[in-house]
């Protein structure tokens, strides 16, 4: 099989395109015009140059990918996504602590978690032990106005709906802020966890079942046979250490902004563009 190279940014200079695809011996230059940004594909590369490739990229601040030649995306059939610095921009439980005045002091024990660090179901009780006495009136007000989809999210979702791609959001965020966004874009399946809370306050505790790595995992692959889908069938996507076992259940991981222990494990990797990149990594998308 064929393998090309996706490069990816939001001004490539033609010079370093030019550069890349003498590195990596391509076999012409196609652009990709279906994305918001710019891409190019470079026809049958060499493999071998993937280092060359990355060290040039890293310095012009682009994005790469080595793909398979001919991926086509209607021929996937599940899109699996985290929500957190993944769907949207934000940790939905950094903010809710800022209510409380103790952002700081959460936002140290999530990044250490996302970087693998720390036990993950720890640090969530950690963390969400801190929220407790807060008015649960609170994480609404996160949803209105702190928020924010990430760049190229409705593109991505919409596309991979008009292809007949069944979507799954899965997190080890909140209820509160999963099922908003599902109705709001139309995923068809969500998970994650639920904050207990009593008397129109939050006690400090989630309920139920965690949505932790191992959970993620299970969660898709739940999806998947549902679906009667096979491995090379799925796209996962997640920034932190507690995505990685949901990427390795997919036929193609793509890290997103993510953690370098991540970025280190996936097939490919998104750092400049939106998440509509992810669509240029197929050789042919549905326009919507």
């Amino acid at each position: 099989m064929n393998t090309d190279v996706i490069i990816q940014g939001e001004d490539i200079a033609s010079a370093d395109l030019r550069a890349l695809h003498a590195i990596c011996s391509g076999n012409g230059i196609e652009r990709i015009g279906y994305v918001t940004h710019q891409a190019f594909r470079l026809a049958r590369a060499n493999v071998d140059s993937r280092e060359a490739v990355k060290k040039h990229c890293d310095a012009a601040q682009l994005d790469f990918a080595f793909v398979p030649s001919g991926r086509r995306l209607d021929a996937m059939g599940l899109l699996a996504m985290d929500m957190d610095s993944t769907l949207i921009t934000i940790e939905c439980i950094d903010e809710i602590a800022d209510f409380i005045g103790k952002k700081a002091e959460v936002s140290a024990v999530t990044a250490s978690a996302m970087r693998g660090e720390i036990d993950w179901p720890e640090s969530l009780r950690r963390r969400v032990a801190l929220l407790a006495g807060l008015e649960e009136s609170a994480l609404q007000r996160v949803y209105d106005e702190r928020l924010a989809l990430s760049p190229g999210a409705n593109v991505l979702i919409a596309t991979a709906k008009s292809a007949g791609i069944r979507t799954l959001l899965v997190s080890g965020g909140f209820t509160f802020f999963t099922e908003r966004l599902k109705i709001r874009l139309g995923f068809d399946f969500s998970f994650s966890n639920t904050l207990e809370v009593v008397g129109g306050k939050l006690t400090g505790h989630v309920t139920g079942p965690l949505c932790d790595a191992p959970g993620k995992a299970r969660h898709l692959r739940t999806a998947r046979d549902k679906l009667g889908l096979r491995r090379e069938q799925i796209v996962a996507i997640g920034d932190g250490a507690n995505d990685l076992q949901m990427m390795r259940e997919a036929g193609l991981s793509v890290a997103y902004r993510a953690k370098p222990v991540v970025q280190a494990q996936a097939q490919a990797a998104i750092n400049f563009v939106g998440l509509d990149g992810v669509l240029a990594l197929f050789d042919e998308t549905t326009k919507v």
